[in-house]
């Protein structure tokens, strides 16, 4: 008789990034690279809207979380948020934004608030509550680095209301949003080869 065959360990492959997940997250990164370059041309328009009160460009700042949060609930792996964020901010770098190479600390930050929400579901969780918690960690992770940054000559009332601002565009634009589309890009049959595609609760 031959000895039955030891269990394998699913739940440590499960993190692991196969080469598909690197393909996707790079071509989800890449195609909202693009959107951020728009964005960030958008906010010239927005400055001048909110000159009189700079705390409110703190609600145009999701459109610029949307590639942490929409690539870690595609994806579900480790760094998969940081991933897409800090790529699809080099995009837009490379396309010519006119924030320049700075973009990509702001990616790196901003993709860390978005992971470190995953990381505390155990990257087990995907629901839309995860979705809107990570948009939320994302919008502060930018808000707060912002302030620290760039706004640094504001009084401490506006830095607190950018981010109250920031939180609420990043929870309803880079959560909210992201998970639609999640949902949507699910029922296209695109997303079979993950687990965001076959499950329904998602």
């Amino acid at each position: 008789m031959t000895a039955p065959a030891a269990p394998k360990k699913t739940s440590q492959r499960s993190n692991q990034w196969r080469v598909v997940d690197i393909v996707v997250a790079s071509v989800i990164a890449v195609a909202v690279g693009v959107l951020f370059f728009a964005w960030s041309a958008g906010y010239s328009g927005i400055s001048v809207l909110t000159a009189s009160f700079p705390p409110l460009a703190g609600l145009y700042t999701g459109g610029w979380l949307i590639a942490g949060v929409l690539g870690g609930l595609i994806i579900r792996k480790p760094g998969a948020a940081i991933y897409c964020e800090v790529l699809a901010a080099a995009v837009s770098a490379l396309i010519g934004t006119q924030f320049g190479v700075s973009v990509l600390l702001s990616g790196a930050i901003q993709g860390a608030g978005a992971e470190v929400v995953f990381l505390l579901f155990l990257y087990r969780k995907w629901n839309l509550p995860v979705a809107l918690l990570a948009g939320l960690g994302s919008g502060l992770a930018l808000a707060i680095s912002e302030n620290i940054l760039y706004n640094a000559l504001w009084t401490f009332e506006f830095k607190l209301l950018y981010v109250v601002f920031a939180a609420v565009s990043g929870t309803v634009i880079a959560g909210l949003i992201s998970w639609l589309a999640m949902r949507g890009l699910a029922k296209t049959g695109v997303l079979s080869s993950f687990a965001a595609g076959r499950t329904a609760d998602v």
